[in-house]
């Protein structure tokens, strides 16, 4: 009878061992199955709304991949990455920044490519009743407070301070700077009257019905706005990395940055 009891003892034990395998082995498939690849990408906030609807996109045609965006000043982002910051991918709105990444090793130089190019532009509130028509009149006595993106982290700013000491006005106008932490803020200043002018990028003042553009910065006052992209050499998902910059290229793509005002860039690097 005792071994009757052990036999039956043996038995059950075995059963459960059995079903917590099976089921266990279950949930691990199922989990690998349906668990989508990660990308993170660190852009400049300047691409957001272009950026959103090609995410869109390639979500759909990819419903395996998730795509993150972190979006900021290039400058900022810079730092995130050289803090080891997560980032698959980074896309710049100047190439000094890719720069310095690609001097400290951590982007895959044969990934680098020029995205898309862009301009620069004064713009003010679209009420605005002030008589500006060129950079040179952000002298005027009428212009108490403009905005530009603060030129250490914001390639924007960069541009911008590069525009007024080639026009001979920097020393002029830079009192009455409020420099931003983005492009995107100056654009939010401007539309809420906060400064009477503002600089930032075409697609920016594009991206609102609360703004007019007034001037562009004449040709020759800045080095050609161009927007670098290349992925991080600590990337995890390097195939899925190539997969989506390339297809930021295809004309699906770039039909969606040339609606929002973009370029598609001709300079490879």
């Amino acid at each position: 009878m005792m071994k009757n009891r052990l036999v039956c003892l043996v038995s059950s034990l075995l059963f459960v061992a059995l079903f917590i395998t099976g089921c266990g082995g279950g949930t691990q498939q199922n989990v690998s199955q349906t668990e989508p690849i990660e990308l993170n990408i660190s852009a400049a906030v300047s691409m957001k709304d272009a950026l959103a609807e090609i995410q869109a996109n390639y979500q759909a045609k990819h419903p395996n991949v998730k795509i993150v965006y972190n979006l900021g000043a290039s400058g900022s982002l810079q730092q995130q990455i050289e803090q080891g910051a997560p980032a698959d991918i980074f896309i710049s709105a100047a190439p000094k920044q890719m720069n310095e990444l690609e001097a400290k090793n951590l982007i895959n130089k044969a990934t680098r490519k020029n995205l898309v190019e862009n301009k620069l532009v004064l713009i003010v509130p679209q009420n605005s009743t002030l008589a500006l028509s060129k950079y040179e009149d952000l002298t005027q006595a009428s212009v108490q407070k403009w905005s530009m993106g603060e030129p250490s982290v914001v390639p924007a700013g960069q541009y911008a301070q590069e525009v007024l000491k080639k026009l001979g006005i920097w020393n002029d106008v830079q009192a009455k700077a409020v420099l931003a932490k983005d492009v995107r803020t100056v654009l939010a200043y401007v539309e809420t009257g906060n400064v009477e002018a503002g600089i930032v990028y075409k697609t920016d003042a594009a991206s609102s019905d609360k703004v007019k553009i007034v001037a562009t910065a004449p040709e020759g006052t800045h080095q050609p706005i161009l927007y670098p992209m290349a992925i991080l050499s600590a990337t995890k998902q390097a195939k899925t990395a190539e997969d989506f910059l390339t297809y930021l290229t295809n004309p699906e793509s770039a039909a969606i940055f040339e609606k929002y005002g973009f370029v598609m860039s001709k300079n490879d690097k």
